[in-house]
């Protein structure tokens, strides 16, 4: 589930020479006898020009590209408090960068990417990815949150000799579920196989109560401060995102988006500053 709505070499410099100048035997006593025969002042300017060639041949000469500052570094979990289920979110862009190494607090590493071919010479930039989200059933919170642990994540980036390291710093307080959910003033339904959905005619306003603290059950409790929410509706091929301030907990879906009628599900999630996302889902029809 995606809530937006909204890896080391590369190849050419490689650190070989790229040329060689080898002076040996005769050819390096001639070298010697036409410096003699110079004054002081061309002799060092001879000595500077095979030094540059050397330092050139030995790659001092010639560094590896340069890799730009990562314009964003993430990682953070997302609950979806509807079906009973955990995911880790990795959200990285900037660079361009070859390889990709992420180690978790204890210096365990995690993921290792690497482009390669075609894919190794142009480079990576944007990586959006999230873990499979098994059941509560098939992975408590618990051994999900022994395996992620709370705390500084090091996300390294590889580019031929140049490295860049980020820091993400995993939170396991996660916000408490949206609460109160209506739909045009009905109660929402507590999932989509509930029977009977709310039937509703437009405008169709969806509305819940402020999110104000931390998941009663799952997590750590601390502090919790909301930086958005964010409202999907979808129905077959037809969706629509929103990303709504902390100040506002209603809206009004478009009508382009409700033309269609029938049953439309929908999903609120609570994302707070610490960026971990509590989520839940529900539906409704449109008469």
């Amino acid at each position: 589930m995606d809530p937006r709505p909204d890896s080391r070499h590369k190849r050419g410099w490689s650190g070989r020479p790229r040329c060689e100048v080898v002076v040996t035997g005769r050819r390096r006593a001639a070298v010697r006898g036409w410096e003699n025969g110079m004054d002081s002042r061309r002799r060092i300017a001879l000595r500077l020009a095979f030094s540059t060639v050397s330092l050139f041949a030995m790659g001092a000469a010639v560094p590896s590209p340069a890799i730009a500052q990562l314009t964003e570094a993430e990682i953070f979990l997302e609950l979806n408090d509807t079906d009973g289920d955990l995911g880790l979110h990795v959200a990285i862009d900037g660079a361009p960068y070859t390889r990709l190494r992420i180690e978790d607090p204890k210096e365990r590493l995690i993921l290792a990417l690497r482009g390669d071919g075609g894919l190794l010479r142009q480079g990576l930039t944007q990586l959006f990815l999230e873990s499979a989200e098994p059941s509560f059933d098939e992975l408590s919170p618990g051994r999900f949150f022994r395996r992620f642990p709370e705390g500084p994540y090091e996300i390294e980036v590889i580019r031929g000799r140049r490295e860049l390291e980020a820091t993400a710093e995993l939170s396991h307080v996660l916000a408490a579920p949206p609460s109160a959910v209506t739909v045009s003033g009905l109660p929402a339904a507590e999932d989509c196989d509930a029977v009977p959905l709310p039937r509703v005619r437009e405008p169709v306003v969806i509305g819940w109560e402020p999110v104000t603290g931390p998941h009663p059950e799952i997590g750590r409790s601390g502090p919790v401060e909301i930086e958005r929410y964010q409202l999907f509706v979808e129905q077959g091929d037809v969706k629509f995102a929103v990303d709504l301030p902390p100040s506002r907990t209603e809206f009004e879906v478009p009508a382009e988006i409700l033309a269609t009628r029938g049953v439309f599900k929908f999903e609120i999630i609570a994302r707070t500053t610490e960026r971990n996302n509590t989520a839940i889902e529900s539906c409704f029809v449109l008469q």
